[in-house]
């Protein structure tokens, strides 16, 4: 299929006005296809156009009342000729359901049988399930009709009715992009609610209901808070009516922005105890997608390149909002953790690019800049801006623009002139300084005779300007903070040379790469356990893990550090974050398994014996533990209810996580999986297996097959497949996959479509395979145009993350 380029659709906007979609769904069929007839009322000064439309079959298509030829259709577009200055359109095709995540979805419960669909548009997806001029800037309101099972339920951006048995209308919508649009039809489980005038609600699968009953409370309390800081901050309410928030299967993203009708990852319904960093992840999910209601539905980019004023918008205001307005705490350390370390290693990779590119790149290669530049470090960038304007300033300038674009789009020019209007200044040289340029500024402290000195060093002639806080910190820990413009490469900072330990951007306001000096790193294992501030940790750890990655810091000091600092974190968000980095960048990758897995699980062991029993830390404690201790006969006991740490409640997905260590211990086979299964029929048990299945070594063959070939695996399971497959302990029986990955991983666009390409590509490459012979078939992959460009980029970053492993094991052995 081809792909919409900038310059195809700047022309289709210009020739194009569409008044209005009438979309009729029919999912009676038995099949794994479904009937949409679309009705588009449209407006031209040009006589010729497409339709786009990516069908099993085209039925019909009707142009002002003549019927065309059917056969007309090429690479998912139908042209249209003889057009006049008003017209309708009636196209009718049998489209496909989809596995992949995307067009119209559709999933079975594995442990009931029961069908659940819901559409996910994409940004080229919205052809699979319902015909239509697919691109963000040409809006249109929907009404749609939808023909159904009778047991079944509709949802979707309007307002749902039932008009007779397994008959649904939706309340037509206010104008809307093509890539937000959405239905969801099946026995879904419905909860009401109300806050502020405005009707609540959440969906999710029958399977799923005594979960979201219980988990109902903290989420519409989250909505309500959410609601209101936004409607405190945005001169305008929230627009689209009623607010759905639905919990679907198979979902490839976090979540989705439809207005009216939000769709969420289904595991965002706890199954059983989560630790309080993963409710407050949810929480800004919610606080995320919500923020999208104003920033990408209200007012919409015009083109892709633009999308962080979507993402990044969305990203900075739902920490912000999180912390401000929700009961759930810990948002900013998050972001430092979590959040800007993902951001942090995508600007240095070899696919960065700036925020706000002035790209041509067509719809399909826009997917893959949706990264950690358009999310967190655009983020970053604008909590910067926020801080170097004032709030004031800020939002006004962000509430005019939503004024003045309501219901249509606009690009960056025209924020930025709205922040100019508002009373910000010189905007346009700090765009190009922070939203036109792509890597990242070194921020290092230098101790002299006299004080302390702070240095910027830029990668190229950007000259970022940073307003940032610098931290002194004695050896007890207490903090000096003083507020420093960074505006020049070199400037001094009115904070004495005595400190234990000296930080820069200790509050974490800007983005640079954080570099601390030799008396700071030496003094690191007394002082960091007696830092108070979890945000400041999350900046001293960045630093840490960036230098190990530049190979500049021995990881074996690295390593000696989170041993020491560790027993004394009391954040559930930095043992997480610690954990997941030293399993993918240090254990088996910088230093060798054998030698580095044992000092980390001794060292969680040790915390595990201090933690309070039952509390978040303990579980994420826990969590670490038995992903690195190689005692294969305490897991089988706590399994077994014995021995199992005081306070420590052993719900499933916990018991499937000591099910995978132990089948990678290989003291698991086949039989205990089963075993396993057999107590957990759900789908969520399902992927569990998939994931265990794929970590055995007889299941290596198996898994890869189903990886590159299988079109009907869901994305859940497919996914957890990939997770499954590498580790470092397994690397002799994985050895044979290595160069297989080259010649397999190109293929598997053919048999799926959009985001899940990436999604797995990233996952099975063989990451843990540091080899320099790994070098030259990454880049010929990565060269060859005929790969889709997910793929390539995905290679791209195993390249990097290759690269950087054989530097530092070059440097350090």
């Amino acid at each position: 299929m081809r792909a919409l380029t900038v310059e195809e659709a700047r022309q289709r906007a210009t020739d194009l006005a569409v008044r209005s979609y009438r979309v009729e769904f029919d999912l009676t069929g038995p099949g794994d296809t479904f009937v949409t007839t679309s009705r588009i009322q449209f407006a031209t000064g040009t006589g010729t156009s497409w339709v786009d439309v990516k069908p099993e079959r085209l039925l019909a298509v009707e142009l002002n009342g003549t019927a065309l030829d059917v056969g007309l259709l090429a690479e998912g577009r139908f042209p249209l000729t003889d057009l006049q200055d008003e017209n309708e359109l009636v196209v009718t095709a049998e489209l496909k359901y989809s596995a992949d995540g995307e067009g119209l979805q559709r999933s079975v419960d594995a442990a009931d049988g029961k069908v659940y669909t819901y559409g996910m548009s994409s940004l080229e997806s919205a052809p699979r399930y319902f015909p239509c001029f697919d691109q963000p800037d040409l809006k249109a309101p929907y009404t749609i009709t939808v023909t159904c099972p009778e047991d079944w339920v509709v949802l979707g951006n309007g307002a749902a009715t039932q008009v007779g048995p397994g008959e649904w209308r939706l309340a037509e919508t206010k104008p809307l992009s093509t890539y937000f649009v959405t239905i969801l039809a099946g026995p879904y489980h419905l909860i009401r609610s109300e806050h502020d005038g405005i009707p609540l609600g959440l969906a999710c699968r029958q399977t799923l209901k005594e979960h979201l009953d219980r988990e109902a409370e903290d989420l519409f309390r989250t909505t309500g808070e959410a609601f209101d800081e936004y409607h405190r901050m945005f001169r305008q309410r929230y627009p689209f009516g009623e607010y759905w928030q639905a919990f679907v299967p198979d979902f490839n993203l976090g979540a989705m922005e439809n207005p009216g009708c939000v769709t969420f990852a289904d595991h965002l319904v706890f199954r059983g105890p989560v630790t309080e960093a993963e409710r407050s992840t949810r929480a800004r999910i919610v606080d995320h997608e919500m923020a999208h209601m104003w920033f990408g539905d209200l007012v919409t980019m015009q083109w892709w390149n633009d999308m962080w004023l979507n993402e990044s918008f969305a990203e900075y205001m739902a920490h912000r909002v999180a912390e401000d307005a929700t009961s759930h705490g810990g948002n900013w350390t998050d972001f430092a953790f979590v959040r800007k370390w993902w951001g942090l290693r995508t600007d240095q990779s070899s696919s960065t690019h700036p925020v706000a590119p002035d790209s041509l790149k067509n719809a399909r290669e826009s997917l893959d800049d949706f990264d950690g530049i358009s999310y967190a470090k655009g983020a970053a960038v604008l909590k910067q801006l926020a801080k170097y304007l004032g709030d004031d300033v800020f939002l006004k300038g962000v509430n005019a623009h939503l004024e003045a674009h309501e219901y249509g789009n606009a690009d960056l020019a025209e924020f930025i002139a709205k922040l100019t209007e508002a009373g910000a200044q010189d905007l346009a040289n700090w765009s190009d300084q922070w939203l036109r340029t792509s890597g990242l500024d070194t921020i290092s402290i230098e101790r002299t005779a006299d004080g302390v000195v702070l240095h910027r060093k830029s990668p190229d002639g950007s000259r970022r300007p940073h307003k940032l806080s610098v931290g002194g910190y004695d050896a007890n820990g207490a903090a000096t903070i003083v507020d420093v413009m960074l505006d020049q490469d070199s400037v001094e900072v009115a904070l004495s040379n005595e400190y234990a330990v000296i930080v820069p951007d200790a509050n974490d306001d800007t983005w640079a790469k954080i570099r601390l000096d030799a008396t700071s790193l030496a003094n690191l294992p007394a002082v960091l356990p007696k830092i108070a501030d979890g945000t400041t940790r999350a900046v001293i750890w960045n630093s840490i893990r960036d230098s190990t990655a530049d190979a500049e810091l021995d990881p074996r000091q690295a390593l000696d550090l989170f041993v020491t600092a560790i027993k004394d974190e009391d954040s559930d968000i930095a043992v997480g974050s610690l954990v997941r980095w030293l399993e993918e960048h240090v254990l088996g990758v910088y230093l060798p398994y054998d030698e580095s897995r044992g000092p980390v699980a001794d060292a969680l062991a040790a915390k595990l014996a201090t933690v309070e029993p039952g509390s978040s830390l303990q579980l994420a404690t826990v969590r670490g533990f038995v992903a690195t201790t190689d005692d294969a006969e305490l897991l089988k006991s706590w399994l077994d209810g014995v021995e199992t740490p005081a306070g420590l409640e052993l719900d499933q997905d916990l018991r499937w996580e000591l099910v995978l260590r132990l089948v990678q211990l290989d003291a698991f086979g086949a039989a205990e999986i089963d075993a396993e299964l057999a107590r957990d029929t759900s789908t969520e048990g399902v992927n569990h297996a998939a994931r265990c299945r794929a970590a055995l070594p007889a299941g290596k063959e198996a898994a890869w097959t189903r990886i590159m070939t299988d079109p009907a695996i869901g994305v859940k399971e497919l996914l957890a497949v990939a997770d499954g497959f590498w580790h470092p302990g397994q690397a002799a029986i994985t050895a044979p996959y290595v160069q297989r990955y080259f010649t397999d991983i190109a293929g598997t666009d053919a048999i799926r479509a959009g985001m899940v390409i990436g999604l797995t590509a990233r996952r099975i490459a063989p990451r843990f395979a540091i080899d320099e012979s790994l070098v030259e078939p990454a880049e010929q992959l990565i060269a060859d145009e005929s790969v889709v460009s997910s793929v390539r980029r995905q290679t791209a970053n195993f390249l990097d993350d290759l690269r950087r492993a054989l530097a530092v094991r070059r440097t350090f052995g």
